[in-house]
């Protein structure tokens, strides 16, 4: 692996916060400053702590922001049930991406958990 950019999990995270960005364009405008900004910012910060994590000097410290980007997607999870119950999104919509990106992403700390 030569950098984050390599990784398909970053590559599918960022594709999904595009789905995350076109999703919340339709949210009503109401929620601007609310879900959409908690949703969007959540969603950023999934990739963004992959990348800052390649790019530190230890495994160590890789793990332990990959576990800060599974924090991160936990809270995406969170965030899309509560627009469901809203109505703001269908049932569904965006849910199994994230258990897709959750699994390669724990895919990626075992591999680096085993390099140690």
């Amino acid at each position: 692996m030569k950098t984050h950019k390599d990784l398909d999990v970053w590559k599918r995270g960022i594709s999904f916060v595009e789905q995350i960005y076109i999703t919340t364009k339709k949210f009503p405008k109401e929620e601007l400053y609310g879900l959409t900004s908690q949703l969007r910012r959540a969603a950023v910060s999934f990739p963004s702590n992959i990348a800052e994590g390649a790019a530190r000097s230890s495994t160590k410290e890789y793990i332990q922001f990959c576990y800060i980007a599974l924090g991160s997607l936990s809270e995406v999870e969170t965030q899309i049930m509560i627009a469901e119950k809203l109505g703001y999104i269908p049932a569904g919509t965006l849910l199994e991406e994230v258990e897709a990106l959750r699994r390669m992403l724990l895919n990626l700390i075992r591999y680096l958990k085993s390099k140690k």
